[in-house]
């Protein structure tokens, strides 16, 4: 797979690139999906999050479609629902969605939420592994796993996941996970990047965004980018849109990382708790 944005790439343990910026279609009402991805597209974007629970696969597909872009010149990647765990159930569950998108396979398939208190992520998992195998999802990952659920899918499984897909933001850096993804070489997604863009008039922040001539936006993402994470901030404002992509022209000193980086001890969790989210 090759991309032509000037976007940076992860190197997926599967050995697939993976554009660290990426566009999200979360909350995106479906009446409104096709034409937010057909913007993303046109300025660049060649990673496209979408899942089962979003209701908006089939919009995605239509964008993909009218594009004229090749398959294997954008990385797709859609969740598994959260009544869909089991090794029975899940298989099927991914042929629905490829089928909502209109699509052989996806680039990256992942199990939504771990739902421990169903205590059948480990059995989810080992049924990504068959679909994995058959070519329908060229790689399997996880997301709002936390470092017990992770552990549970290293000890008992054979495949490591590709990626874990976390809240992560300023404010909530998880760098207990994140050092976990890096030894055991899986990528780390955030989701809510910005925080729901809580943090976007945060005087630390428009201040950095200010001496280099930015938006507060693209301070915190290209914040994420130093760090190694891959990023899928949404929106359906084309401004919006162009905006989130232009980060590749500037840098952050070491110094303005770790202000940034400070924020961290002031945030916390926006989203549902993983450990009792039951979806």
């Amino acid at each position: 797979m090759s991309f032509t944005t000037d976007v940076p790439q992860v190197a997926l343990n599967t050995g697939a690139a993976f554009p660290q910026l990426g566009f999200g279609v979360f909350q995106i009402p479906p009446e409104e999906t096709a034409e937010a991805v057909a913007t993303a597209l046109e300025a660049g974007y060649r990673s496209i999050d979408t899942a089962s629970m979003y209701g908006n696969e089939a919009e995605v597909g239509e964008a993909l479609r009218a594009s004229g872009i090749g398959r294997d010149d954008v990385f797709v990647t859609t969740k598994l629902g959260n009544q869909e765990h089991g090794r029975d159930a899940a298989p099927g569950a991914l042929d629905d969605s490829l089928g909502r998108l209109g699509l052989d396979f996806v680039d990256l398939y992942l199990i939504h939420w771990p739902l421990p208190m169903q205590d059948r992520y480990v059995e989810t998992w080992k049924a990504l592994e068959e679909v994995h195998a058959d070519g329908r999802a060229r790689a399997i990952g996880v997301s709002n796993f936390q470092i017990p659920h992770l552990y549970a899918l290293l000890e008992q499984t054979e495949v490591v996941p590709a990626v874990n897909q976390i809240e992560l933001h300023p404010g909530f850096s998880q760098s207990e996970l994140r050092e976990l993804h890096a030894q055991r070489g899986i990528a780390t997604e955030a989701w809510s990047p910005l925080a729901q863009g809580g943090l976007l008039e945060d005087e630390r922040i428009t201040d950095l965004a200010d001496a280099h001539g930015r938006t507060p936006a693209q301070v915190i993402l290209r914040w994420h980018l130093q760090l190694g994470n891959i990023v899928i901030p949404k929106s359906v404002t084309p401004e919006r849109i162009e905006e989130n992509i232009a980060v590749t022209g500037f840098e952050l000193t070491e110094a303005e990382m770790q202000q940034i980086g400070r924020l961290d001890d002031e945030g916390g969790r926006i989203g549902p708790d993983p450990d009792s989210f039951s979806g």
